[in-house]
């Protein structure tokens, strides 16, 4: 990882489109630090594509594609996404599974809720689940008090075990069944709300994010991202991003705001 300042100023000026994770990226303990969301907002008036790509529940990701200075939001890992229109009123929604497939799998996770809730004591299922409407999140630091390595690791082998999906992320153990993850549906959301290929312009495209969760859009963006505090799950993670800011969390997210703002001044 090499520091955000020495990121090349002829590179940052043809960034078109930047994508980061919410939890420990735009925000800073837990909060959306007003630096944070003027970053945003500099970068969506700069002219820039601008989503978030987060395993923030469909509930809230309504309201984000609604009210944040965003062409549209990923959530729950891939699941969906959403675009809001200002001129129709129109939110787009669009999803990976069909709603009686979605159905389907909450069974399925229910089934792995209990199984996890009775074999990882500490852990409790998120204050957001009631708000999803594809994975199951289990809270393992944002509401409980932070658990052990071990026991997080240890919530992931049962959703595999039961033939699901699993990753971590800072808070959460995020589960689900479906072959989707962040970066495919970036990939959709890319084509068909923004209008580019996204192989052909990967390298146009900055993501930024904090957590072992963010590894596959780590590893696919030559000028993928990570926020200071990414550097705490060196060890989990099994792909680093090729910059990394000084700061944490939202504050971090504001040196790379400024980095690809700047660019022509430099």
């Amino acid at each position: 990882m090499r520091p955000i300042s020495d990121f090349p100023a002829d590179t940052a000026a043809g960034i078109t489109t930047v994508f980061a994770d919410i939890d420990d990226t735009l925000t800073t303990d837990g909060r959306l630090p007003a630096v944070a969301y003027r970053a945003l907002e500099d970068l969506f008036n700069a002219g820039l594509h601008v989503a978030p790509i987060t395993g923030r529940p469909a509930g809230w990701c309504d309201l984000i594609a609604r009210l944040w200075p965003v062409h549209g939001v990923v959530g729950e890992n891939g699941a969906f996404y959403f675009a809001y229109d200002t001129k129709t009123r129109k939110m787009r929604r669009e999803y990976f599974a069909d709603a009686a497939e979605r159905a389907k799998n909450s069974a399925r996770l229910t089934h792995i809720q209990a199984r996890v809730l009775t074999e990882v004591p500490g852990c409790a299922i998120s204050a957001d689940q009631p708000y999803r409407e594809a994975d199951l999140a289990v809270d393992f630091s944002e509401d409980v008090a932070p658990l052990e390595t071990a026991a997080v690791t240890r919530i992931q082998e049962i959703f595999e075990e039961e033939g699901a999906v699993a990753k971590i992320s800072s808070i959460h153990v995020n589960g689900w069944y479906g072959d989707y993850d962040k970066l495919s549906m970036s990939r959709r959301f890319a084509n068909e709300v923004l209008g580019f290929d996204l192989e052909a312009e990967k390298s146009r495209v900055v993501f930024c994010g904090d957590s072992p969760n963010d590894a596959p859009m780590f590893s696919y963006f030559p000028n993928s991202c990570g926020v200071a505090n990414v550097a705490d799950f060196v060890d989990q993670i099994t792909c680093e991003p090729t910059w990394i800011t000084a700061k944490k969390g939202g504050e971090g997210f504001v040196e790379l705001a400024e980095k690809l703002l700047n660019s022509g001044k430099e």
